[in-house]
């Protein structure tokens, strides 16, 4: 099966020995550029006091700008020590040489393009280096660091921040919203299993160094906005960390001799999501199918399933689709039911699956499936194989190899896998071919794009360059899956989720979702951190996103079980219910967790929620739109509409906003039916009690019920949106 526990890839990067950056030595007179909608200053020739700093020429809003009298780059030669155990990465990072002063000696330019030069002062002579400034966009100044010298290939950019300034974004970060105080190492990783909840974490880390910590994560961005409106993001793909330690600096650190960015104008938190986002790219618009009911995964055969839809069906469950990712079968590891890495039709697992396909169709229902890029050797194992697509990679020389030139074989639980060698175009072609004969060919209309993190520090690649590669392997996976879907001329109506993601990953993606959290309520890996996750994921560009209902990950063990409760999963749904999708999974251990189909009461409360999910579907349309036109995300922390408001900052899980109108704070803990909840300035309708509440002068906090089957959810007094909904919940009887 997908997602695994020894197969997880955690990067511990250790911190520098020392603080990067030192003083100004010298640096010309005050100077003044403009570059299009840009204003760069040197403001001052005593080196004391001097400060580069770049302001929006619009409004003279400082946008980025260096601390006075101190270096604002650093360099220094490093090689990575990398110990790797399954998958697992921990990072030493070991400077031989390190540079500390710095003298800007020049400054030149035209309307288009400005030169800063000058020379850095290291450990044993100078090294000198440019930074060239040119505008991309009337939004964006992108900047171009080179030292002269390519050994030194730890590059340090270090700017001014205020001690009460939020930072936010760097993908999907689970933990914490605001990452001030932090060091955010952007390394796409699996998040680890636990990744600081005890025990979980330390038998995860003794067993295989795979417990994960705050900032580890499938999705990681070098890319943030501030409480400031101040925004920068890097082009780069290799390693990179924002330290945010101290609180008068943020220290941009990149292992390359060339450190390219831009930095972002916008007067409000989405108009630089907006901006970032024509880079990033924006997610096209999902079909109308997968947002007009439930997706139901869940395993175990052709019977299994018309046994299920039948119960669904019987509560009037809105349904779109099942998700059957054992359609290749299945094999029982040490880690539960996973699956045969074979992407082809398992006949015997699936009997009758075509009359499966056309009997829910029929119904209006697709059929979703699952794929990722590794490979298993099935010969001699799996007897009723058609294809051994292993062999076939193998021969053809499509994976990732060792340095010896052998296949990489990345071990898993019980198994190894050869993984896909996505710079080769040759390789690339070969799997869309699978996708498009097995997988489309057998009626799919979508699958989970599992994976993607993996990439093992010292893999040799047909383009050489694993390390660089390493972070851009799941951007390249996503548009791999898109490629076939459009090559196979299929359109829009195809939809794949991914876990994995980096920069441009939204410009690829067709949906994604949070990864494999415990069937837990934490804040570290369990339901909570799914809330963080899809709030810092919707800053950074992940405007469709949604999680595993209930938690994924369901582990046995003498110390500690973690095992669905009927109340965790149903909490869940009420979250999921406000996500742009809404479905579920069995997890790695079905029979252990409560399922939505495990008895009465959970079937009931599951279609009450399929259907609050599904009496907001005309709202959910309008956002899924706005956000392929803005980039905008259908999840929204408060923030990015109350920027202003200082308390909107104490908020990580606890409440979200649906596009602008809807404002739901989901219930986190257990044995819980009232929460406090935080609404900002404006009269606020409780959707279940119809009850005016909030401040027209002020944000303010209230408590309220929230009994299983009402979350707390609120809309804006006026609200066309909020009064249509309330409306679709009486018509459906849950009023």
């Amino acid at each position: 099966m997908r997602r695994l526990l020894l197969a997880s890839l955690v990067v511990l990067a250790a911190c520098t020995s020392s603080s990067p950056g030192g003083r100004l030595r010298s640096g010309p007179s005050p100077l003044t550029f403009g570059v299009e909608g840009f204003v760069v200053s040197w403001t001052s020739g005593e080196a004391a006091q001097a400060t580069l700093v770049i302001r929006d020429a619009a409004n003279d809003r400082v946008l980025w700008q260096s601390l006075p009298g101190q270096a604002f780059l650093s360099a220094a030669k490093g090689s990575e020590k990398v110990k790797e155990s399954r998958g697992s990465f921990h990072l030493d990072d070991m400077l031989s040489e390190q540079c500390h002063d710095q003298a800007v000696d020049a400054l030149s330019g035209t309307a288009d393009v400005l030169q800063v030069s000058g020379r850095l002062f290291c450990d044993h002579g100078e090294v000198p280096y440019t930074i060239e400034f040119t505008a991309a966009s009337p939004t964006q100044l992108r900047f171009a660091v080179t030292v002269q010298d390519p050994s030194y290939n730890r590059l340090y950019l270090i700017g001014a921040s205020d001690s009460d300034e939020h930072f936010f974004g760097f993908g999907e970060q689970y933990t914490y919203f605001d990452l001030k105080g932090t060091r955010v190492p952007i390394l796409v990783q699996e998040q680890g299993i636990g990744r600081g909840a005890f025990p979980v974490t330390l038998g995860a880390n003794l067993t295989a160094g795979a417990g994960g910590d705050f900032s580890s994560t499938y999705a990681a961005v070098p890319f943030y906005v501030t409480s400031r409106a101040r925004s920068l993001f890097l082009e780069n793909t290799g390693y990179s960390a924002f330290d945010l330690r101290s609180p008068d600096r943020v220290t941009v650190e990149a292992h390359t001799s060339q450190l390219v960015g831009r930095i972002l104008s916008g007067e409000t938190p989405l108009a630089l999501i907006e901006s970032y986002t024509t880079y990033a790219g924006r997610m096209r618009r999902l079909p109308d199918w997968i947002l007009s009911g439930a997706v139901i995964g869940m395993q175990g055969g052709t019977a299994k399933v018309r046994e299920v839809r039948q119960k669904l069906e019987s509560h009037g469950t809105p349904l779109a689709a099942f998700w059957l990712q054992d359609w290749v079968g299945q094999r029982v590891t040490s880690f539960g039911k996973q699956l045969w890495w074979n992407w082809e039709l398992d006949s015997d697992q699936y009997p009758e699956w075509t009359q499966l396909v056309a009997e829910l169709k029929q119904g209006n229902l697709r059929v979703m499936t699952y794929v990722n890029p590794f490979f298993v050797d099935v010969a001699d194992v799996k007897p009723n194989a058609r294809r051994n697509l292993f062999e076939e990679a193998k021969t053809a020389g499509h994976l990732v190899k060792t340095a010896t030139g052998e296949s990489y074989l990345i071990p898993n639980t019980s198994f190894s896998a050869g993984l896909l060698d996505l710079s080769s175009p040759e390789a690339r072609a070969w799997m869309k071919d699978v996708l498009k004969q097995e997988v489309l060919g057998a009626g799919a209309s979508g699958w989970m794009a599992d994976f993607g993190e993996a990439l093992p520090w010292d893999a040799r690649l047909s383009s050489g360059e694993a390390p660089v590669f390493h972070n851009a392997y799941p951007e390249a996976w996503a548009q791999l899956n898109r490629e076939a879907i459009e090559e196979a001329g299929v359109g829009d109506d195809v939809v794949f989720f991914s876990r994995s993601g980096f920069t441009r990953s939204p410009g690829q993606s067709t949906l994604f979702w949070l990864g494999d959290q415990l069937v837990s309520w934490d804040e570290y890996d369990g339901l909570k951190s799914a809330v963080t996750g899809l709030l810092s994921g919707g800053v950074s560009g992940f405007s469709l996103n949604h999680s595993d209902i209930g938690g994924y990950t369901t582990i046995d063990n003498p110390l500690q079980n973690y095992h669905r409760s009927p109340e965790l999963l149903k909490r869940w749904s009420e979250f999921a219910a406000f996500t742009v999708v809404f479905r579920t999974h069995e997890g790695n251990k079905p029979d252990a967790n409560q399922q939505v189909y495990s008895d009465e009461e959970s079937l009931t409360h599951f279609s009450r929620m399929a259907k609050v999910y599904q009496a907001w579907q005309f709202y959910r349309r309008q956002l899924v739109d706005e956000a392929a036109e803005t980039g905008h995300p259908v999840a929204r922390h408060l923030f990015l509409h109350y920027p202003a408001d200082p308390e909107v900052y104490r908020l990580r899980w606890e409440e979200f906003l649906v596009g602008t109108e809807l404002l739901v704070a989901p219930v986190t803990d257990p044995s819980v039916t009232r929460v406090r909840v935080y609404l900002p300035a404006g009269e606020w309708i409780h959707v279940w009690t119809g009850e005016t509440l909030g401040n027209a002068e002020g944000g303010r906090w209230v408590t309220v019920d929230a009994p299983l089957g009402q979350p707390a959810v609120f809309y804006k007094s006026g609200s066309a949106v909020g009064e249509t909904f309330r409306q679709n919940l009486q018509a459906a009887g849950l009023l």
